[in-house]
């Protein structure tokens, strides 16, 4: 079944390179560094890399972000070892940058075919790899084996649909998940799913993201953003959002300016020219976080063009609905906003977060809509209600913090592998 995957993939080729092209197009940091993404690294990579690597796979933005707590802890505990990071996005190499700059090393991981995952090991020879979420990568785990690197599945989680896709793979699947050497689920029902798909040493480890601490410099530039746009204005924030979704949030939005500003900020980069001609189109009076300075009394909507703020949007926010859940994207991470202790709207798809987001409206930290619509008379509501809102703000608060403890979990299962290599 490998042999026939790794054809497929060679077959895959080409429209790899046309993906990359065409991603490239909105996003051109997808055409730097290409070698890597198929195991050739440069010289200056391969000099600087010591003994007892420690190798930590985050896909993008979301599982990058994830990493910090435990990396604060694996530097602790392991302050002669060189950390890792690789990525597939450009936008998760980006938010290593902004969160490690120089201390870590980082490279993009290689696609999945067995010459370049070989290159990869040879390169790097690390003591462990940990895999962050659902990277389940045939040859990658494979060649781990061969090469003698013990790898984890940390903060794994497992929705039905992905259980359900995996499935049709049964045999690959169950091979690569027996290989691993520890599986940490993010939930029981996470845990379930993996052991039926072939996982062994399994455990619950909790969420990481729980485990996250909001920076005091991006809650000072929260309050600075709250001045600047004006502090007699309430505002929702429209966090991560999608394709598609911003067309139906400003197609709903019919608030009064004067008293509320809405602030956009779309998940992915290369789409903030694309949202801002949305709104021009639609007729809405609009700036971007990118001018800077004050906002106009005028301005409808700010657009959100900025990168690694997400914590500051959060604090200046009165709300905030999480994007990626009023269209079926699966939901973005709540955990940050909740947190920080802002009241959240979540939509009705959260299929990728499900656990975080049923344990949030439960504690009365967040409220689940229906459509746009329902989110704009929600929101409305809520603004209203100045006595609700900050009672929502101290569950959130609360829910986060009862929820910690999952670094530590993960530590406990790193360190029964890397303590006896």
């Amino acid at each position: 079944m490998r042999f026939l995957y790794t054809a497929m993939l060679w077959l895959l080729l080409p429209l790899l390179w046309l993906r990359l092209a065409i991603r490239s197009r909105r996003q051109p940091e997808y055409l730097q560094h290409l070698g890597e993404r198929f195991g050739f690294y440069p010289r200056s990579v391969g000099d600087s890399v010591g003994e007892g690597v420690i190798w930590l796979h985050a896909v993008s933005v979301g599982e990058t972000r994830a990493t910090v707590s435990l990396i604060a802890s694996l530097r602790s505990r392991y302050p002669d070892r060189q950390i890792l990071l690789t990525h597939t996005t450009p936008t998760g190499r980006a938010t290593s940058v902004q969160l490690y700059g120089d201390d870590v090393l980082r490279v993009y991981l290689p696609y999945d075919y067995p010459f370049a995952v070989r290159r990869f090991f040879r390169q790097f020879r690390p003591k462990i790899g940990i895999l962050m979420e659902t990277e389940i990568w045939f040859n990658l785990i494979h060649e781990a084996s061969a090469a003698g690197v013990p790898i984890l599945l940390l903060n794994a989680r497992m929705s039905e649909k992905s259980a359900k896709g995996y499935a049709r793979f049964a045999e690959l699947t169950s091979r690569a998940l027996s290989s691993l050497d520890g599986v940490a689920a993010q939930t029981p029902d996470d845990a379930v799913r993996l052991m039926q798909l072939g996982a062994t040493r399994v455990s619950v480890m909790g969420n990481l993201k729980f485990d996250i601490v909001p920076p005091p410099a991006m809650l000072a530039l929260g309050q600075t953003m709250r001045e600047k746009w004006g502090s007699n204005r309430q505002i929702v924030l429209a966090a991560s959002t999608r394709e598609g979704e911003e067309a139906l949030l400003l197609d709903a939005w019919q608030v009064n300016a004067d008293s509320v500003l809405l602030v956009i900020v779309p998940r992915h980069p290369q789409r903030f020219d694309e949202v801002a001609g949305m709104l021009a189109k639609r007729g809405f009076r609009y700036q971007r976080r990118s001018d800077g300075g004050v906002l106009a009394a005028d301005v409808q909507v700010l657009l959100g063009d900025s990168m690694g703020e997400m914590f500051a949007y959060y604090a200046a926010a009165d709300l905030a609905y999480i994007g990626g859940s009023l269209l079926p994207f699966g939901g973005q991470n709540l955990i940050e906003a909740c947190a920080v202790g802002t009241p959240v709207l979540i939509g009705p798809h959260t299929f990728n977060f499900a656990e975080a987001t049923r344990l949030a409206i439960e504690a009365g930290a967040a409220v689940r809509v229906s459509n746009a619509a329902a989110l704009v008379q929600i929101a409305q509501c809520l603004l209203a209600d100045p006595v609700e809102l900050a009672a929502m703000s101290r569950r959130g608060v609360s829910f986060v913090s009862a929820h910690r403890g999952a670094t530590d979990k993960a530590l406990s299962v790193v360190a029964a592998l890397l303590d006896i290599t």
